[in-house]
């Protein structure tokens, strides 16, 4: 499998991807960056090669808490496809890395005309929606060890790199709990050798123990996906 292709985007019928290329740009995403802020315009769609982006949730102006990620699966801009052209949610890049982007003009033609990328959009959507919801649940019900452990398998799964720049202060957003908890369960996870963590690095070391350590939410999200 190529590591550096968008999976939503590969597949479309080859003759039909082709026809799509002039409209895709070439961009580098690099960590930190806000693609969309809530109530604001999207201006353009973002399909993932080797990057990731955190979909996030403000509470009163300021707190942020994850309620999906995108990465080379999918596509930023999801709303966009219900011709709906402002985003519920802050975009942020997590993980640097290349990404094809499309201006939402082009993008809103194409999905009117095309059976094809409607076919797989829907998919898609299905797919977030299905992370979306158990993400809420996990959050709810699960120990801050097992939610660490899945978010560590869906950022690996999606980049496809055992390294990961991740500050405490980010993963406590990221999880929803404060940065005593972050630290409390990614000393766990290191002292069972799954995991390396400092100075806003973590490693994966143990990526069948980390499995083992995370709740069933990573397998029903996973297996929602690959059945989409």
């Amino acid at each position: 499998m190529d590591k550096n292709r968008n999976e939503l985007l590969a597949a479309l019928p080859r003759a039909y991807y082709e026809k799509l290329l002039p409209a895709l740009v070439p961009v580098e995403l690099v960590f930190g960056d806000i693609l969309y802020e809530p109530g604001r315009p999207m201006r353009d769609v973002y399909f993932p090669l080797n990057c990731l982006v955190s979909l996030l949730t403000l509470v009163e102006g300021h707190l942020a808490l994850e309620v999906g990620m995108v990465g080379r699966e999918g596509m930023v801009g999801v709303p966009l496809t219900l011709e709906i052209a402002i985003s519920p949610v802050r975009a942020l890049v997590q993980g640097t890395g290349s990404a094809m982007r499309m201006k939402a003009a082009p993008f809103l033609k194409e999905l009117r005309q095309s059976h094809a990328l409607q076919r797989e959009l829907h998919r898609y959507t299905y797919a977030l929606m299905a992370q979306i919801t158990q993400t809420a649940a996990c959050n709810r019900f699960h120990v801050v060890e097992a939610r660490l452990a899945r978010w560590l398998l869906m950022t690996h799964d999606r980049m496809q790199t055992n390294q990961f720049r991740l500050t405490q202060e980010f993963l406590s957003h990221m999880l929803g709990v404060r940065r005593v908890g972050v630290t409390k369960a990614a000393r766990t996870l290191q002292q069972n050798k799954l995991i390396s963590y400092s100075r806003g690095n973590i490693t994966i070391l143990d990526r069948k123990g980390l499995e083992a350590a995370c709740c069933s939410c990573y397998e029903i999200v996973k297996d929602m996906h690959d059945g989409a």
